[in-house]
């Protein structure tokens, strides 16, 4: 029991570097419950509100104006001025002033009401993309409850009942179900993506930093010596505080989110305490191996930060993997994130058993595994690597 001995006091040193360098303590403990508190609190109300608006209301007439205050009661977007001209609106748009404009020319009610079809056009921009979806949606949906309004009242005046109305201006009825997030929240499918890989970027360059600062201050040959010379111990020993303080900080993190914030987890508090597990354990795993790659504080630290930041684009979150070219989906298998996202999103989010996700478990104990492929070449320039500045 002589290894256990050791990685007890390793770990004391470990404790005793992690309390003398500040900088343990604001990427492991500060910096990660602040990304928490920031993205929960930006998101807080689920979707975009009072997106700025405007309207171009050439006709002005009362069936125009009720358009335009329609418009102004729906929740995501707010009419903030009114223009006289599309290119005032226009070069609004262009000035970030509003993100969209309704034009109505002049005429509109009198084609409406003798049944000639008017147009009434409307213009958003898709610089933010979430942004411009959510007007694009208020704007079509007032276009067409403006001709349906006018259309019902032709209706009536011509003598047929509400049912019949509804059967002619709505012929198809959409009984519309969105599973798992019905309230169409931001929140729940952002922070629940971006905060676990800012998490994970923090878990890459701690491991590299705290493996390539031996190095430079020349104390590996000691961390060696502590372990009788066997690399796995010295390495448990080092990193074993680090896993300790990330999955603590990961539990308060899921603690906060599902039980405080009540996000939808089917699947289950067991099912998130493994899923923090393997993303810990995963994350440090890769952060060894990319040490083992490059022995070098700069060098290893700049792959950790390289690979997490591809992550967010590889994790399927904010476009599909599906959709993207062969080349890059069979890339997205490199990225520890891509593989929590799916385990999250198949056994916690929609509460499917492991089985389903069977595959990305398996990828992310690969992650844990990586370091057995580079122990030898760690040893090595832990004994016999000169750091260069």
């Amino acid at each position: 029991m002589r290894w256990a001995v050791n990685i007890w006091k390793i770990m004391l040193r470990e404790c005793a570097i992690l309390w003398r360098n500040p900088i343990y303590g604001f990427c492991m403990v500060v910096f990660p419950l602040l990304v928490v508190l920031f993205f929960t609190s930006v998101l807080d109300d689920g979707q975009p509100v009072n997106l700025p608006i405007a309207v171009v209301d050439q006709d002005n007439t009362s069936t125009t104006r009720s358009l335009t205050r329609r418009l102004d009661s729906f929740q995501n977007t707010k009419v903030v001025a009114h223009y006289p001209t599309l290119s005032e609106a226009r070069t609004a748009i262009q000035e970030n002033k509003i993100y969209g404009f309704l034009y109505i020319p002049k005429g509109t009610t009198d084609k409406l009401l003798a049944s000639r079809q008017p147009k009434i056009s409307f213009y958003y921009t898709m610089t933010s993309i979430s942004a411009g979806a959510m007007v694009m949606k208020d704007l079509k949906t007032i276009s067409t409850l403006g001709s349906a309004a006018v259309g019902q009242a032709t209706l009536q005046a011509r003598g047929m009942t509400d049912r019949q109305i509804q059967t002619l201006l709505q012929p198809i009825r959409v009984d519309l179900h969105q599973i798992a997030n019905p309230w169409t929240n931001y929140n729940v499918y952002l922070t629940t993506m971006i905060v676990p890989g800012l998490m994970m970027l923090f878990m890459f360059l701690i491991t590299a930093y705290s493996l390539g600062t031996e190095l430079k201050f020349g104390s590996s040959k000691q961390l060696v010596e502590m372990a009788d010379n066997n690399i796995m111990v010295a390495l448990v020993g080092k990193l074993l505080p680090q896993f300790i303080i990330f999955f603590t900080i990961t539990l308060v993190y899921e603690f906060y989110v599902f039980g405080v914030l009540h996000f939808p987890h089917s699947g289950g508090t067991g099912m998130m305490v493994l899923l923090a597990l393997l993303h810990v354990l995963a994350s440090q795993g890769f952060g060894i191996f990319a040490f083992g790659l490059m022995p070098s504080l700069r060098m290893s630290m700049s792959i950790c930060s390289l690979w997490a930041m591809l992550s967010f684009s590889a994790s399927g979150t904010a476009f599909p993997i599906m959709a993207m070219d062969g080349p890059i989906q069979a890339l997205s298998w490199l990225f520890p994130l891509r593989h929590y996202f799916m385990v999250y999103q198949t056994c916690v989010f929609n509460g499917f058993p492991l089985l389903e996700a069977w595959f990305h478990l398996a990828a992310l104990a690969a992650f844990i595994l990586l370091p057995w492929l580079v122990i030898k070449k760690i040893k090595n320039a832990m004994l016999t690597y000169v750091y260069i500045p």
